[in-house]
């Protein structure tokens, strides 16, 4: 038997239901405010819950944001949580990220298949800002960090300050493991 969630108060939904829609739709305030001819501070106090919502504001918000008036009244429909963005492959690096575009800090998960044929490193090592952190699932990953060259072997974790100049590769034959990632390396990796 599943709980039942307490359903949210009428208010506060269309609150949140007009920043959901405005945002989704790329608009700022000023632009919702004067397609539904009310002042500006009246939606921005309105999208706070600073000032009251009064039933004449449903239909000139609901037309501003191009959507009906029970569009705009009804909850939010439960988001599918499964990640389907397709792998991207890069310099011998395959990537399936395990996470949607969110909060989280700007960090995302990845899936990382290292080629074998990824065992030579560049002249330069990379850096940039954030913080990597990374986890060998199967094969033996080569990761130059600074002067130091380690072997890191399945089961085993590696977190480091991606300031330090850096590469990862193979030792021999495929590697996977499970990243996380800031947008800086994310960019880095995949964009190589």
């Amino acid at each position: 038997m599943t709980a039942k969630t307490p359903e949210e108060p009428l208010d506060l939904r269309v609150r949140r239901r007009l920043r959901e829609l405005r945002t989704a739709r790329g608009l700022t305030l000023q632009q919702v405010a004067e397609r539904a001819r009310i002042d500006v501070s009246t939606l921005s106090r309105l999208e706070a819950g600073k000032r009251r919502l009064a039933l004449d504001h449903i239909p000139a918000l609901a037309g501003a944001l191009g959507v009906s008036a029970d569009e705009l009244l009804r909850a939010t429909p439960p988001q599918d949580p499964r990640v389907r963005t397709r792998p991207r492959t890069v310099d011998g690096l395959t990537m399936w990220p395990l996470t949607h575009r969110g909060p989280a800090g700007g960090l995302h998960a990845f899936k990382i298949r290292i080629a074998p044929e990824r065992d030579t490193p560049p002249e330069t090592l990379g850096v940039h800002e954030g913080h990597d952190w990374m986890y060998v699932l199967d094969g033996r990953m080569r990761l130059l960090l600074g002067d130091e060259d380690l072997v890191i072997a399945p089961g085993e974790a590696v977190e480091f300050s991606t300031w330090t100049p850096h590469w990862f590769g193979t030792v021999e034959g495929p590697v996977e493991l499970i990243a996380i990632l800031g947008p800086q390396g994310e960019r880095l990796h995949l964009h190589t």
